[in-house]
């Protein structure tokens, strides 16, 4: 009867001839990393602007929210009391949405930068590492069919 050839100490080998490098993989990681931590920065910078915005037009309304409460002689100042609140409110909106408009586009800046930076940079890696492990397949292949020769 026939015996099936045990190929294991083939395979071992073949393995160990053609070694993985990790060092790509950790490379790969740091730079996934630190675009990550780019990113919470920028997002962090972002939300500390719009909290200072929203404090600030808080504190504008109820300044001006003040000037409502106070008691008037004639019923016609309340009316333009009021009227003068809502124009200064509408002012004061549209200034505060302004600077929410510029933090949005700061971020949207921000971020495009880092990701055509992040693209490049990982495009060099992936290049460096395709080069690298090129070479070190030729070199296996080469040492392992001199090795075959035999």
């Amino acid at each position: 009867m026939a015996k099936t050839p045990d190929f294991t100490k083939t395979m071992q080998d073949m393995m160990a001839n053609f070694p993985i490098d990790t060092s790509s993989m950790q490379d790969a990681m740091k730079s996934q990393s630190a675009l990550g931590e780019r990113l919470a920065k920028v997002a962090l910078t972002a939300a500390e602007r719009s909290t200072e915005i929203s404090a600030q037009w808080a504190k504008d309304s109820i300044s001006r929210m003040g000037e409502l409460a106070v008691v008037k002689e004639e019923p016609s100042e309340y009316a333009k009391s009021f009227s003068d609140y809502a124009s200064a409110s509408a002012e004061v909106a549209a200034e505060h949405m302004a600077a929410f408009a510029e933090v949005a586009k700061k971020v949207q800046m921000d971020t495009v930068d880092l990701m055509l930076t992040a693209g490049k940079d990982m495009s060099s890696d992936v290049q460096k590492a395709a080069e690298k492990a090129t070479r070190d397949t030729q070199a296996a292949v080469k040492k392992a069919s001199s090795a075959a020769a035999k």
